[in-house]
């Protein structure tokens, strides 16, 4: 079987951080001078400028993946250069796993080191497995042994990262507080242990909605620096984000579609806001908000679907038809309560507002 590699970078679907922006992380390297911290790739100081761009001193224009406050990066990133872990908390969509994974390229070089949390993840996906033919053919051995995502960190001095803490069982969880206090993981089969080279650290992300669903005790919480993602503050804000994360995607994807028009992407944005604040822009209308979340995740969602339907059914041009399916699925996740919700707010919102006729027709058409 021919491996996608063998036909180059562009033949992959998704691109890993450290792939995508190989050119932008290979240029800080040469003109970063700056201390690093044992096994870090670049400074702390050129981390910061990747994740949230600018321009080098030859010119060379680092473009930004994190839009929003300067100091949660940087806190972020200097939560990694000590012995604690990195938390990155908030509800869906605010980018914590997009941090994540840019942090991790831009720090080891190497964002794969991964465990996706799930109410089924096992101890072994933190810890070690074992090779079961070579387990029962030799009894326990190093050679038997599978190390996992956070073993082969901690041998490589590189970052982890687990995605959903929280949708971890427990007793999992837990796992993690001898690893990330004595930075040592046991094997007590082998009468041996792994100890973790300079530069291991781990980046965790937890959903403040599923707070309570597997809750961290405190002996996990005290081995980890906090940092709480916000929504993005403004509606140009928002909408950058989206903008940018379309594009990207679309390029990803190879899309015949023209770049969304920033009016459509803007309605999209303003519509999210605004069932997510419960008023309109201007504060005059309170309105009530659907059970689902909102986030600029979705937005980008429903951007890049509508783009989709746009290219393949329409003549390339975004338009209110081609958004109205992906915005209503990404409102109605209860079939009863939130349908209540959307359609009072498209009669008395979204029906009288100037220039939105379009949407509303289109999005009544989906709803009936």
């Amino acid at each position: 079987m021919k491996n996608p590699e063998q036909n180059g970078a562009s033949a992959l679907m998704r691109q890993h951080a450290e792939q995508q922006f190989a050119e932008e992380l290979a240029e800080l390297a040469r003109q970063d001078d700056r201390q690093r911290p044992p096994n870090w790739k670049i400074s702390p100081w050129a981390v910061a400028t990747y994740l949230l761009g600018g321009e080098l001193d030859n010119g060379f224009t680092v473009s930004p993946k994190y839009i929003g406050q300067r100091r949660l990066m940087e806190i972020a990133i200097a939560t990694l250069a000590t012995d604690r872990a990195l938390l990155l908390l908030g509800v869906p969509g605010t980018a914590k796993t997009w941090v994540g994974e840019h942090l991790a390229a831009a720090i080891s070089g190497d964002s794969t080191l991964l465990v996706q949390g799930t109410a089924g993840t096992a101890e072994e996906a933190i810890r070690y497995g074992w090779n079961y033919a070579s387990l029962l053919a030799k009894g326990p051995s190093h050679e038997a042994l599978v190390a996992s995502p956070v073993m082969r960190a901690m041998q490589d001095g590189k970052l982890a990262r687990v995605e959903e803490l929280t949708r971890i069982p427990a007793d999992v969880q837990d796992t993690l507080i001898t690893i990330l206090s004595e930075k040592t993981l046991p094997i007590p089969e082998l009468n041996s242990e792994v100890q973790a080279v300079k530069g291991f650290n781990l980046i965790a992300t937890a959903n403040n909605r599923d707070r309570g669903v597997n809750e961290l005790s405190s002996a996990l919480k005290r081995r980890f620096n906090t940092v709480i993602l916000p929504v993005p503050e403004t509606a140009d804000e928002e909408v950058d984000i989206v903008r940018r994360r379309v594009e990207a995607l679309g390029r990803a994807l190879e899309l015949p579609a023209e770049p969304p028009a920033l009016a459509e992407i803007r309605r999209i944005v303003t519509v999210f806001r605004e069932l997510r604040d419960g008023k309109t822009e201007d504060g005059k209308t309170k309105l009530k908000s659907p059970s689902g979340s909102l986030s600029t995740a979705e937005a980008i969602s429903v951007v890049n679907s509508g783009l989709s339907l746009a290219a393949h059914f329409g003549d390339g041009s975004l338009r209110a038809n081609d958004v109205a399916s992906g915005l209503v699925g990404a409102v109605v996740k209860d079939p009863i309560q939130d349908r209540v919700v959307w359609l009072e707010y498209l009669e008395t919102v979204v029906k009288e507002r100037d220039g939105w006729k379009d949407l509303y027709r289109a999005c009544r058409e989906v709803a009936n």
